[in-house]
């Protein structure tokens, strides 16, 4: 391999994040420059580095026509190599994915994850500004999942301000060290020369290098004659390849500009079917063009051995000759059965204003595209509608078809300007706007709005619109809260309704009810307007799980995680995280809750973000972790009033009475609050009549244990060591240490493997006080020595009440105790605390609640 000249700092950019890599750092680097400036020459220099270190290296290259093929950009680095990434199997099975993004990129997370353990790997993807969208997002998803591996991406791109790796930048949480390449040196330049030369760089030549400005690339082209340095840089590069194409026989260089009107890659079939030549007569004139320095081979496909060698040999095809000949390719490429997608680029070359086939060919790229290529086939549609004239009948149709393609991209707010554009009768549509027309784009705009929480009815009217149209507009408008129609004809308009009616029976807390009806409108005919099935299905689930049925429920939603829509990944992530919480799974609730987070991140939504920091915060006050669980209330009235009681406000339970329908495991904060009138209206499950049992029975104890077994039923762990614990206590109470001493242990069993070390803690003092020796005592580690978490409950109650301004002997009043035990508790807390006076407590206080704390 040629010397890297001029490069030494870069390099040594890229050698300091493969050292990195080696440490278990993972990170992204990203080199730009201008086209011919060296980028690929780096990569290479740093691969080789790789190679030597012994780095399992991935590499690949994205191309201009990537943007119609799923992962083609970097689907070559996963299977390159003796020990690829990814195996044949695995990468059939991720082909299987394409129409699934995000569950693809966390697939292909987990298998390269798999794959790298123990491994350190460069993954490198040079002219990153073409990737396909697809592994644009998967980039984003999988480098955001693999933050501790040895692990250095690297990517090469031209500068595109807000572009694939601007937003890749943007988007992921680990170290990105950014490598911008300027010109080289003149002596880098000479030095490169004579490199290349293998011989001292002659004045003369010496002379002409100076022209090129720094570009490594023009003075390799200079020393291969494929640049002229009299003229200035593009001209100079024209007037070298039109010297040597002059050079070569005239089927050559009919070859050449020929492939120049295909593109950067192109196929000899192709251009041979084109030139009216057979392939074998194009051997020769091909080999002349690759031994010019024109070509490369790359055995599919054959490319131009750079961009800016296209663009100089595509100079000299005339444009009236460049319009004919794309026109000529498209018409080719279709009759060759390769698909609009492929000939729509070529398409686009020649289209003009009121083109009616132009736009039928983009019509049936972005259709063929959509379930793959989404984000392509949205720009392609926005093409097809550009060239319809304003007063054209067919530009509402056209219209439709954006607003729906942006929509399955997932584009909904660029959806939503669209259509509210069309339909106000701006100067992007001049056509008469119909009911139809108006009713159509509503309902296809509904359901992404019902998702996302943003259904307005007086949107959803469009009057005289045909029945069915007006149906199903009425059934969103009952979805609003809106009166229900007495009576409908269309199934997709009577699914809308049993939603409606689903979703009015949910927060009612008639989850069997509810439950049915979402099943029943999951099963209807699917049509205009149809609710997503995946997100029906997530409310019918939610109210199976509180319909007794939590297991299955569970085991649905983990399946959905994986064949479900992936759109629909952070609903499906917060129901999982709820349910895992509720069967006491706390490690799987923190990684759904987690994963919902960062779908919702990724796919640029943010309304269940405070339903997962609700599981989050419970999860963190189970083991004790009372600071992390503070960061995740917010302003949550129910966590607020649980870290109260943590901190040893015992008044603060009364608030939890209060608690919202939709809070994860209300029963159970329900039945701590002693609210027997709010768990008296609870639907009719084993957990609800159990904890109304419990509360019902006070300190009875053959009730609390039939309370107990009714509980158990529920197959919930953290509601039954909850009313376990009421049963053993009332025991111990009573005198009865045979039953209380057994029930506590088994509490405390349960809740240090399911890893609650907080109530394992207040259990195991219970039963220590109760005279109870353990060889060893597993459920709780060691208290902090320090800071906040040190504080036991009475200390952190001292401590809030000083800050809100109480004196010791006040404070002694709101506790019940004396002011000397006050003053007892005072001095720990400010040892513990490193504060030596009532001032720094308050203001340490404030600093960390930021909020008054017991409100």
């Amino acid at each position: 391999m040629m010397p890297l000249r001029g490069r030494s700092e870069e390099l040594g950019k890229l050698l300091e994040a493969l050292r990195a890599a080696s440490n278990g750092q993972a990170s992204l680097a990203v080199v730009s420059g201008e086209p011919g400036i060296g980028k690929s020459a780096l990569l290479a220099a740093a691969v080789e580095q790789a190679e030597r270190q012994g780095f399992l290296v991935a590499s690949a290259a994205a191309h201009q026509t990537d943007n119609i093929s799923p992962l083609a950009s970097l689907a070559p680095a996963l299977r390159a190599g003796a020990e690829p990434l990814i195996g044949t199997d695995q990468f059939l099975e991720l082909a299987s994915l394409n129409t699934q993004p995000l569950w693809l990129a966390e697939r292909l997370a987990d298998l390269i994850g798999r794959r790298l353990a123990g491994v350190r790997a460069l993954i490198v993807l040079d002219d990153a500004q073409w990737s396909d969208p697809l592994t644009a997002f998967v980039l984003r998803v999988v480098i955001a999942r693999l933050p501790a591996a040895n692990l250095l991406w690297l990517l090469a791109t031209r500068p595109s301000p807000g572009g694939t790796t601007d937003q890749l930048i943007e988007a992921v949480d680990v170290p990105v060290r950014t490598i911008p390449l300027a010109p080289l040196t003149a002596d880098a330049i000479q030095d490169l020369a004579a490199d290349r030369l293998n011989h001292a760089v002659d004045p003369s030549l010496a002379v002409q290098l100076a022209s090129v400005q720094g570009i490594p690339f023009l003075a390799e082209q200079l020393i291969a004659g494929l640049y002229l340095s009299d003229s200035d840089l593009s001209a100079g590069l024209i007037e070298g390849v039109r010297r040597r194409t002059g050079e070569l026989s005239e089927a050559s260089r009919d070859l050449v500009r020929t492939a120049a009107v295909f593109g950067s890659d192109f196929r000899l079939e192709d251009v041979a079917a084109l030139m009216a030549a057979p392939v074998a007569r194009l051997a020769a004139p091909l080999e002349e063009a690759i031994q010019a320095g024109l070509f490369t081979d790359a055995g599919s496909v054959l490319r131009f051995r750079h961009e800016l060698l296209r663009s100089a040999a595509l100079a000299d095809v005339p444009p009236s000759a460049q319009r004919a000949l794309h026109g000529a390719i498209a018409n080719q490429l279709m009759s060759a059965g390769r698909g609009a997608a492929a000939a729509a680029p070529h398409v686009l070359a020649v289209a003009q204003p009121g083109d009616a086939t132009a736009v039928a060919t983009l019509r049936e790229a972005a259709r063929d595209l959509l379930a793959t290529m989404s984000t392509t086939a949205a720009e392609l549609i926005q093409e097809a509608f550009d060239l319809t004239r304003v007063d054209d009948p067919l530009r509402a149709e056209v219209g439709v078809d954006v607003v729906r393609v942006l929509l399955a991209a997932w584009q909904y707010d660029r959806a939503r300007a669209f259509a509210d554009d069309l339909l106000s009768g701006t100067a992007l549509y001049h056509g008469p706007i119909t009911p139809d027309l108006q009713a159509t784009i509503r309902l296809h705009l509904a359901p992404y709005q019902w998702a996302s929480q943003r259904l307005d009815a007086e949107e959803l009217t469009a009057p005289a619109a045909s029945p069915h149209l007006a149906e199903r507009l009425a059934g969103y408008r009952a979805l609003t809260g809106q009166e229900t129609p007495s009576s409908v004809h269309d199934p997709v308009a009577q699914a809308l309704l049993q939603v409606a009616a689903a979703e009015r029976a949910q927060v009612d807390g008639r989850y069997v009810e509810a439950r049915d009806l979402y099943a029943g409108a999951r099963r209807a005919e699917n049509g205009l307007g149809s609710l997503p099935t995946t997100l029906v299905e997530v409310g019918e689930l939610y109210c199976r799980a509180e319909a007794d049925e939590l297991s299955n429920a569970l085991e649905r939603v983990r399946e959905l995680m994986t064949v479900g829509d992936s759109w629909a990944g952070p609903q499906l992530a917060v129901l999982r995280a709820r349910l895992e919480y509720a069967a006491g799974n706390l490690q799987k609730a923190e990684e759904a809750a987690n994963s919902g987070l960062r779908w919702m991140d990724q796919l640029q939504v943010s309304g269940l973000a405070t339903a997962a920091d609700q599981v989050l915060a419970l999860v963190a006050l189970l083991r004790g972790h009372l600071t992390h669980a503070r960061k995740l209330a917010g302003s949550d009235a129910t966590i607020g009033a649980l870290l109260a009681i943590a901190d040893g406000d015992t008044k603060a339970i009364s608030r939890l009475a209060a608690t919202p329908q939709d809070f994860p495991e209300r029963i159970a904060v329900l039945l701590q609050a002693d609210a027997l009138e709010e768990l008296s209206r609870l639907s009719p499950s084993a957990a609800g009549r159990g904890a109304l049992a419990v509360v019902a029975a006070g300190n009875d104890v053959e009730q609390l244990a039939a309370a107990v077994e009714t509980v158990r039923t529920a197959q919930r762990p953290l509601l039954l060591a909850q009313a376990e614990e009421r049963y053993g206590r009332a025991a111990l109470e009573a005198g009865d240490r045979n039953t209380g001493v057994p029930a506590l242990e088994r509490v405390l069993d349960s809740l240090t493997a399911l890893g609650a070390t907080a109530p394992a803690g207040r259990i195991q003092a219970v039963l220590q006080a109760a005279g109870i020796r353990r060889r060893r005592w597993a459920a709780v580690p060691p208290r902090a020595q320090a800071g906040w978490e040190s504080l036991t409950p009475m200390e952190r109650r001292v401590a809030l009440l000083v800050a809100e301004g109480h004196t010791n002997r006040s404070a002694a009043e709101e506790l019940v105790v004396s002011a000397s035990t006050v003053g007892t508790h005072l001095r720990a807390v400010f040892g513990k605390l490193g504060v030596n006076s009532r001032v720094q407590l308050t203001r340490l206080v404030l600093e960390r609640f930021a909020a008054p704390p017991n409100t």
